[in-house]
């Protein structure tokens, strides 16, 4: 079956269209000096306890060129290993085989598909994946997020709110339960920088 040279036609300009969508987004790195995820769980009905993790790194695809179809994508890597309870012997047993277990999983990973950000949200629902102690879980994290120049650095910043609520045993983290809590609720702000790509002079 021949194909017209019309549709033909129609199928290149198709292909270029997309590829043109596509090189539109721009490509952020993460701030890890401005990223840190927090986590908090209920310690024995007594409190609720916070902990935070310093080393976090990743990757963020923003397509703003059309403020109606605005699209996000990316992954976000959390260093367990970099785990803060304020206090050495607790960091030390959160690192261990009762709770992240970081000798066999040394991160925790957030990443996102593509989605088309809704026009006018102040706080945007995110379908995600959560990958923690090896399993891999759907997620949905609510998002703020607000662009702009960097007063202190010649760059373009994207930062976001983000907040979730897991269980971790749905993970497999099963210990303590259920005095201390099974309901994990993460906040994490993050920053992330615009990659500049750099341009060679044609000889």
């Amino acid at each position: 079956m021949k194909t017209s040279l019309p549709f033909k036609v129609l199928l290149h300009a198709g292909a270029v269209f997309s590829l043109m969508n596509v090189a539109h987004a721009e490509t952020y790195t993460v701030d890890s000096r401005h990223t840190f995820p927090v986590f908090e769980v209920e310690h024995f009905s007594f409190s609720i306890q916070r902990g935070r993790f310093n080393k976090t790194t990743g990757t963020i695809h923003y397509d703003q060129t059309n403020p109606a179809q605005r699209k996000v994508s990316g992954e976000i890597v959390i260093d367990a290993t970099s785990v803060d309870m304020g206090l050495e012997d607790w960091n030390k047993h959160m690192r261990g085989e009762n709770f992240l277990n970081t000798d066999k999983y040394p991160t925790i990973r957030f990443s996102f598909p593509e989605f088309q950000l809704p026009v006018h949200a102040k706080v945007n629902f995110i379908p995600g994946e959560l990958t923690l102690l090896g399993v891999t879980r759907p997620v949905t994290l609510a998002v703020m997020i607000s662009c702009g120049k960097h007063p202190m650095l010649p760059r373009e910043v994207c930062g976001a709110n983000i907040e979730t609520t897991i269980h971790r045993a749905d993970f497999g983290m099963n210990y303590g339960l259920p005095g201390i809590g099974d309901e994990v609720n993460i906040i994490a702000p993050v920053e992330a920088i615009k990659v500049v790509q750099e341009t060679k002079d044609k000889a």
